[in-house]
């Protein structure tokens, strides 16, 4: 299992045993990370499973890719490190990775 943090907005941090080859929004949402609404199912239409990956982790996964980030920018959402959960696949080298949830994803 690779060790996974989510930081609410509130400032609560849960960490998760998230399982490999599935993507972070997968792993959120079944583990009950409940600021991950994931309304498209990971699809990247919705833009609702966001997450700010925490500076230190940011090169390790690389730029948002052409299907995320569409929408990124759809969301009017600018903060740094914005990403989509359902595009991050977890594997092994993310053990440890912070991700900090917005306080809406409307």
């Amino acid at each position: 299992m690779v060790a996974i943090t989510f930081i609410a907005a509130d400032g609560a941090e849960r960490t998760i045993d998230a399982s490999e080859d599935l993507s972070l929004m997968e792993n959120a949402v079944g583990n009950g990370i409940e600021a991950i609404e994931a309304v498209c199912s990971g699809n990247a239409y919705c833009g609702t499973c966001r997450v700010y990956v925490d500076a230190a982790w940011q090169g390790r996964l690389g730029e948002a890719g052409d299907i995320e980030l569409p929408m990124i920018e759809a969301s009017g959402d600018e903060t740094p490190g914005v990403r989509l959960s359902c595009q991050i696949v977890v594997t092994p080298d993310l053990d440890g990775l912070v991700v900090r949830t917005p306080a809406s994803q409307g």
